[in-house]
């Protein structure tokens, strides 16, 4: 994974977490800690995987607002029970409920379910990124508290 990152960078970073967000069940937790193990700059690691990993959040969001079982089933895994089985979440919390949407495959949920309840846009977009990069800011802040011992475990 890491010479992936070497190889596509930033970009590989973005991509990576953009889709961790929507079709492909993983956590881009790996892959920031993959670009930060392989020494690429941490402050444009968080900015590209928060930019790419929100991104993939907004996606979900808006092919849950399309309102197609089809499609939602399809791309994004997430079934009509699943859905409603959140709905007092987002009845109750509203957009706030777009701050969890960095976690990891239940956060893809939210993001559908938002989009779907048609929940306010900007709000659910302004609390999805700021969860999102919260996430993010934790691993960069433990790299850089613990950069030499984590390179230590790299090579072993």
């Amino acid at each position: 994974m890491i010479e992936l990152l070497e190889g596509y960078g930033f970009l590989g970073l973005f991509f990576g977490s953009f889709l961790a967000a929507t079709v492909i069940p993983f956590s881009s937790d790996i892959l920031i800690a993959g670009a930060l193990l392989a020494g690429m700059n941490p402050l444009l690691a968080l900015i590209w995987a928060t930019a790419g990993n929100w991104l993939g959040g907004l996606t979900s969001y808006w092919i849950g607002h399309l309102g197609k079982w089809g499609w939602i089933e399809k791309w994004l895994g997430v079934t009509e029970e699943k859905l409603l089985k959140q709905k007092h979440w987002i009845d109750k919390y509203g957009s706030l409920i777009a701050f969890f949407s960095w976690v990891p495959f239940a956060g893809d949920i939210l993001a559908v379910g938002l989009g779907f309840y048609r929940v306010n846009f900007t709000k659910s977009a302004i609390f999805m990124l700021l969860g999102k990069a919260i996430r993010y800011a934790f691993w960069v802040s433990l790299y850089l508290l613990l950069g030499d011992a984590m390179l230590e475990f790299k090579i072993l």
